[in-house]
């Protein structure tokens, strides 16, 4: 594994091995709340930074599901924080309408991208809505969510690894660090 990110990781904020038993704990949780319910799961993952929590968390979850992948942006190249305009870069594959959808996100900072992926699925009339989310910044919250799945709270740090990116970069580190924006570089 490339080393490059060393010079700017400040630190390793979860390890691998917190990350893998909190991912089971929350399939688990996730098995659980939606072993009775009738009708059909779908996981809509949040592309890109959502990927690895992804997959590593439907290994867990024992019910029948299906997954799809919604790209949406409010980020661009370089940016550190959210512009607050978001849009769909990628839409679904499959129908929403009376499936237990449950979004898949890597991180909610200030809300307002998973509010706007929380209207427009709901405009799609699913059987219900839920979100599950890797790590959560409360501190940074503007709009209101409502979490049911919440991996790790964490505060206010600029984050890489395991799935989320630098730059669109890093995203395949089995850790989640932080980073030092006082060394990093801008490609």
């Amino acid at each position: 594994m490339s080393a490059a990110y060393q010079s700017f990781l400040k630190e390793i904020l979860i390890d691998e091995s917190a990350l893998q038993r909190r991912v089971a704990e929350l399939g688990a949780e996730v098995s659980r709340d939606y072993a009775h319910r009738d009708g059909t799961l779908l996981l809509i993952c949040i592309l890109k930074g959502g990927v690895m929590f992804l997959t590593d968390l439907m290994r867990h979850i024992s019910v029948p599901h299906e997954i799809d992948f919604l790209a949406v942006s409010s980020y661009g190249r370089g940016a550190r924080a959210s512009t607050g305009n978001v849009r769909i870069d990628m839409d679904l594959s499959a129908q929403v309408l009376g499936k237990h959808v449950l979004i898949v996100e890597d991180i909610i900072d200030s809300g307002h991208t998973l509010r706007f992926v929380m209207d427009v699925m709901a405009a799609r009339q699913p059987a219900s809505l839920g979100l599950c989310t890797l790590l959560d910044k409360p501190s940074r919250r503007t709009i209101d969510i409502p979490v049911d799945y919440t991996g790790f709270q964490i505060e206010d740090k600029f984050v890489f690894g395991y799935g989320l990116d630098l730059d669109e970069k890093y995203r395949n580190l089995p850790f989640i660090g932080v980073v030092d924006l006082d060394k990093v570089h801008v490609e």
